[in-house]
């Protein structure tokens, strides 16, 4: 009686908890200003996203649902955000995967059991229970994984191409170009997607007033890519001086190229090491394999 008494308890805090967690809160003054602080301003450029088709009705609202109850909440997720703009995908659209792929979890094992129960087969009700929340549990952070790995593949091509984009404005400064000048023509003169974005920033700090550097620092802060925002800081301390502004440049560019080299090996060191792992199994299972019917005819006399 007991028990029962203290899991009826717990259940119904628990749901207390959540029913009031869902109910809509009124936004404090300070909330409204920040949100409308980090809104889009006019001209900023946008991520691309993916076409609205490629969704059933039910996600769109659902992410829409659920995306302005976490604004509502005052929940960011500055880094989640982060990647999502860097790999084109909207924060509706992640949320909504995320929670359809949970209850897809949830249901899936005890589905199953259902109909192993038709077929004859009888589980434990607790087994199902578990392994759907488990499950479902695990669903929900597939999404993180993927955006993890997209989003880290992303950042890479980006680094590659702010260090090509280095070297073509450091040669337009070369032929006597402005700073702005420089950023501009290089960026037009690139290609791909990474370059797309550089040229957007461009574009819209002209638009808005911005120097060119305060849009590469804001795209970097945007995307979560470092090196346009350390080399935003460097243009904005040295843009007077055209000599200066090209050593830096020459002198970023090379420190990205190390890099990048250094990190190409490193990977390749270590798929050397899992190759030569690998082939130490091969060797260690092919002696088993010889050796066996020695061992066992010496073992059965």
């Amino acid at each position: 009686m007991t028990t029962a008494i203290v899991a009826g308890a717990v259940a119904g805090l628990g749901l207390f908890v959540l029913i009031w967690s869902l109910i809509p809160r009124r936004a404090s003054l300070a909330r409204q200003l920040a949100a409308f602080d980090a809104g889009p301003t006019p001209g900023t450029p946008r991520a691309p996203r993916a076409p609205a088709g490629s969704q059933s009705e039910v996600s769109l609202r659902l992410g829409a649902a659920v995306a302005a109850f976490c604004s509502g909440q005052g929940w960011e997720f500055p880094s989640v955000r982060k990647s999502l703009s860097l790999t084109g995908k909207s924060f509706e659209s992640y949320v909504a995967e995320k929670i359809l792929l949970a209850l897809m979890g949830l249901i899936f094992v005890p589905l199953l059991a259902a109909a192993a129960g038709l077929a004859g087969v009888h589980i434990p009700l607790i087994f199902p229970v578990w392994a759907g929340l488990l499950m479902a549990g695990l669903f929900f952070l597939l999404p993180d994984a993927e955006l993890k790995r997209r989003a880290a593949a992303r950042r890479l091509d980006f680094r590659h191409a702010v260090g090509a984009f280095l070297d073509l404005v450091a040669m337009n400064l070369s032929g006597g170009r402005g700073v702005p000048e420089a950023l501009m023509a290089a960026s037009e003169i690139g290609s791909g997607w990474a370059m797309g974005r550089i040229k957007d920033a461009l574009r819209s700090a002209r638009i808005t007033g911005q120097t060119p550097w305060q849009a590469l620092g804001t795209l970097g802060d945007e995307v979560g890519v470092d090196e346009l925002k350390d080399l935003s800081a460097a243009l904005s301390l040295v843009a007077e001086d055209g000599a200066k502004v090209r050593e830096s440049l020459t002198a970023r560019a090379a420190s990205l190229r190390r890099r990048e080299i250094s990190d190409l090996e490193g990977k390749a060191g270590e798929r050397s090491q899992s190759m030569l792992i690998a082939q130490m199994l091969l060797c260690v299972a092919f002696l088993l394999f010889i050796l066996y019917p020695a061992v066992s005819a010496v073992l059965a006399t």
